[in-house]
């Protein structure tokens, strides 16, 4: 066996997952059985493109933005640096001043550790978000990716989705739902692979961190 240390920040799919508010809701139902005669076990997934730990494809908050498939790999994997800005929100967003615990030439990917648990077992309705200054410091830092632990990086009630325009306008790249509860700050290499799923606005994804 590899004695290669992989931390997963993905979030684990259980039954009744909770999904945004009025998304569509996760479910494996029962396909074929061995028990009644068929030869394998299968399973039927039915489930929003956003669930869980997810990425977002421009065309999510854009219709003139990237599908999914459209976004190079690479932008999902390399260094990135995980931020722990626990009780740093101020009116539940999150200000650049977090930036200035990057390194002076940071990679470029950010993953955030606002305090999400590793387990929802409701879906998170007062969770932090980002601020689009935040977004536009990390862009003028060389940041392409930002990941957060938030379920959005805009406030659930958000009609205008400031960060995601601001992401949009800087060329950022955005994963939410990351599970980072047991992740010490610091540098990793960030392997991150939505599933590939042709011109859609998203896709579940497996996340994984290897320490330097």
């Amino acid at each position: 066996m590899s004695d290669l240390h992989v931390i997963d920040i993905s979030r684990s799919l259980t039954p009744d997952h909770p999904n945004w508010p009025g998304d569509a809701a996760f479910t494996v139902a029962p396909g074929l059985r061995i028990a009644q005669g068929e030869t394998v076990n299968t399973g039927i997934l039915s489930t929003s493109t956003h669930t869980g730990t997810h990425v977002d494809a421009p065309w999510h908050y854009d219709d003139a933005g990237l599908r999914l498939h459209e976004i190079p790999l690479d932008v999902w994997v390399g260094p990135c640096v995980v931020l722990d800005v626990r009780g740093r929100a101020m009116d539940g967003l999150l200000a650049a001043a977090v930036l200035d615990a990057l390194p002076d030439a940071p990679p470029p990917r950010v993953l955030l550790h606002t305090g999400e648990p590793d387990h929802w077992t409701e879906f998170p309705r007062d969770f932090v978000a980002l601020s689009p200054a935040l977004i536009r410091g990390a862009a003028q830092r060389g940041v392409r990716m930002i990941g957060t632990d938030a379920p959005s990086v805009d406030p659930l009630e958000s009609k205008t989705l400031d960060a995601h325009a601001a992401c949009r306008d800087a060329g950022i790249f955005i994963v939410e739902g990351l599970n980072l509860s047991a992740v010490p700050a610091g540098s990793y290499t960030l392997i991150c692979l939505p599933l590939p799923l042709h011109g859609v606005d998203g896709a579940p994804a497996r996340a994984v961190l290897l320490p330097e």
